[in-house]
């Protein structure tokens, strides 16, 4: 495991040093940035909006003491849905999609000799490979999460109203009380870290794929499960250190 680690630091520092040119480098992220975010974003949209509905209506079932506001509802989504569902599941569904697509894309070029090509021709091949899509996923991961975070709030609205849990005045008034708006950078922090988590582990586990094409396979379902569990790791001690 520490060797591996060890591995990890030293591609890291392969991609930074001898970087491609700005221009070539911002196009290669624009690009990156319609694989991994534009076309996440159907996925990302479903899910986040279908967990809000759920959360809304397994709070208001479980919320029976006729003391409490069913506001309580509203807060209870919009707090959940911040500091924890948008960020953490929106990123482990994106480690699934993108992360495999990463590590299955670079495991390709690497087994079939693009990358040993590209070496040839006197190009910092993890710089110009691995580095735009880093980039593209630390940008667009936010952007998703923030997506994520509206349509689960909207979703738990529909879902209150039109099962009759709530009305919408009182959802309303749910997710307007005590708002703390740091929650909301916590959880943009989250997003970032998650995204270089998945981006790299991907891209570090496609880049050093040897064998054919059973071995892209196992290094995409590697790369998932281990950008997972750094998810999850991370979630705790960013939780820990920030809140």
């Amino acid at each position: 495991m520490v060797k591996a680690f060890g591995e990890f630091l030293l591609f890291i520092q392969s991609m930074l040093t001898r970087k491609e040119r700005l221009a070539v480098l911002w196009q290669r992220t624009l690009d990156e940035c319609i694989v991994i975010g534009i076309n996440s974003i159907f996925i990302v949209a479903i899910v986040s909006a279908f967990i809000g509905a759920v959360t809304c209506v397994q709070i208001a079932y479980n919320l029976t003491n006729p003391l409490i506001p069913k506001s309580t509802i509203g807060y209870m989504v919009r707090e959940m849905t911040i500091l924890e569902l948008a960020p953490t599941i929106t990123s482990i569904v994106l480690a699934g999609k993108v992360g495999s697509s990463i590590a299955g894309g670079l495991g390709t070029m690497r087994i079939t000799e693009q990358v040993s090509a590209l070496e040839v021709m006197g190009i910092n091949s993890a710089s110009y490979l691995v580095l735009p899509r880093i980039l593209a996923a630390m940008l667009m991961f936010p952007l998703l999460v923030i997506l994520a975070m509206a349509l689960s709030i909207i979703g738990g609205y529909l879902a209150g109203s039109l099962t009759g849990a709530l009305s919408a005045q009182e959802y309303i008034e749910g997710i307007r009380t005590d708002f703390i708006p740091y929650n909301i950078v916590f959880a943009l922090i989250k997003s970032v870290v998650f995204a270089f988590l998945v981006s790299a582990i991907s891209s570090f586990k496609g880049f050093f794929t040897q064998g054919g094409a059973l071995e892209v396979g196992n290094a995409s379902t590697t790369a998932v499960n281990n950008s997972i569990i750094a998810i999850l790791v991370a979630d705790f001690l960013l939780a820990a250190l920030l809140l």
